[in-house]
């Protein structure tokens, strides 16, 4: 085995560590498993369908899209638009120093780590490539996993609130995205196929 190869498994060793912490649960085919752990195979697993010859820097930046999430929890900020808006700056932050921390311990140099720290902290977005290709990834796990759960989470929501929301992370993602989830490739949430349809019709 390489050194290349034998850091790259160290440090998605610490990753996976890392996200074990989670006292959250999540379920896949019946088993149980902590949930960000389980979301970052989730967002591994979708990058080797959608671009599987990406270079090691960004297949880790994408494993720690949401690593250690719980630490910053949406209630510790004010539930108002300005206290989201201050959460999501902040766990940006908190996603890319805590990625930059690990992929150090795995002895990555520090061009590497600046450049998962840009792409996990979302930053240029539309502009970096990888930064881009992390919010592709992101975008598609949660149309195949999760969109369906937010759909039963919110009953309140009308057709025209749901277009919406579909129609926001269809915007998200590059041409290449968009034609990947319209591929077949992708296992569109079977209730929304129709919302999604009008959505991206838009």
């Amino acid at each position: 085995m390489t050194a290349n190869r034998l850091q790259f498994e160290q440090a998605t060793a610490l990753i996976d560590a890392a996200n074990a912490g989670d006292p959250n649960e999540d379920s896949d085919t019946g088993k149980k498993y902590p949930k960000e752990l389980l979301y970052s195979h989730r967002m591994s697993n979708m990058l080797e369908r959608y671009a599987p010859d990406t270079d090691d820097a960004m297949k880790l930046a994408v494993r720690c899209q949401h690593i250690q999430r719980w630490k910053s929890p949406r209630n510790a900020f004010p539930m108002n638009r300005q206290g989201y808006h201050k959460w999501r700056s902040e766990l940006y932050n908190f996603h890319a120093e805590t990625a930059a921390s690990l992929l150090a311990q795995a002895g990555y140099s520090e061009d590497i780590l600046e450049r998962v720290k840009k792409a996990v902290g979302k930053r240029e977005l539309k502009t970096n490539p990888d930064t881009q290709l992390v919010e592709d990834v992101a975008a598609l796990v949660f149309i195949e996993h999760y969109m369906l759960e937010f759909a039963g989470k919110h009953p309140e929501y009308d057709e025209d609130k749901w277009i919406h929301i579909i129609h926001r992370t269809w915007n998200k993602m590059t041409a290449q995205g968009q034609e990947f989830a319209l591929s077949g490739a992708l296992k569109l949430p079977e209730p929304l196929v129709p919302l999604i349809q009008k959505a991206v019709a838009k």
